[in-house]
């Protein structure tokens, strides 16, 4: 992962070197704006070096990128492996936006089911189950216990994803988690897959929207099912950086 970083790293900035010289006006996304302020004089100055570049490009891979298609992995093998819940969120969509309209952020207030199908997707999956250490920046005390400045601290997110005073069925895939008696969602205090406090997760609002538009888009055009020569996916996970779902094959059948 570290090799990967820095070659990517290193790659983004040969490319952008060998562009013309910018001007903060001709800097039309992230990338270029960064490779600008590199060529600024007080650019180290700033903060602005190959190191950064290659830890910003960490961010976009590992935080970025990489927890969204995880999550998507899951949502997709959950789906096949609960063809009755996929069929629910088929029928919201064709109720709500129909076949040919593209979904867009305004259609999750009137789509509580599918919203809480994502909801259970995220708590199920449970793909960053320590969530990323934090640092104690002074001392201070934790329900009676003392917590050194500079103390490293994991959340443990493991344990109200799944807390079994929380949740009914705190093991099983169960949407109705998310859903109050009239059928309207509702979120429990313990959903905490961003993790929690100030320094919570930065990418949280995109990654809510993307996941909703990604999801439901899907579902509006395929019913996804298990091949008839395939064996049913295991539903357990491996850690890779993230839990993530063990292999498997699944056919995407246009609706």
């Amino acid at each position: 992962m570290n090799f990967l970083v820095s070659k990517n790293g290193s790659t983004a900035f040969q490319y952008f070197s060998k562009t013309k010289t910018c001007h903060s006006r001709e800097c039309l996304c992230s990338s270029h704006a960064f490779v600008c302020s590199l060529q600024d004089k007080d650019a180290e100055e700033k903060g602005f070096n190959k190191r950064n570049l290659s830890l910003v490009t960490s961010d976009l891979l590992a935080a970025g990128s990489q927890t969204t298609s995880t999550t998507l992995r899951w949502a997709l093998l959950f789906m096949i492996l609960h063809p009755e819940i996929q069929s629910k969120v088929h029928k919201e969509i064709d109720k709500v936006i129909g076949r040919n309209r593209a979904p867009t952020m305004a259609d999750q207030a009137n789509m509580p089911y599918t919203n809480a199908v994502i909801h259970e997707i995220q708590r199920c999956a449970d793909i960053i189950p320590t969530a990323v250490p934090h640092r104690t920046y002074r001392d201070t005390e934790l329900q009676g216990f003392f917590i050194p400045k500079g103390t490293t601290i994991i959340t443990n997110l493991t344990s109200v994803l799944k807390d079994e005073t929380v949740w009914k069925k705190p093991n099983e895939f169960y949407p109705e988690h998310f859903l109050n008696e009239d059928g309207q969602f509702v979120r429990p205090e313990a959903f905490l897959p961003f993790s929690a406090g100030r320094r919570a997760c930065l990418g949280e609002q995109l990654a809510r929207m993307e996941l909703f538009i990604f999801f439901t888009t899907l579902m509006q055009k395929f019913t996804f099912v298990i091949p008839e020569d395939q064996p049913r996916p295991r539903q357990d996970s491996r850690f890779a950086l993230t839990n993530s779902p063990y292999p498997y094959q699944l056919r995407a059948v246009p609706r």
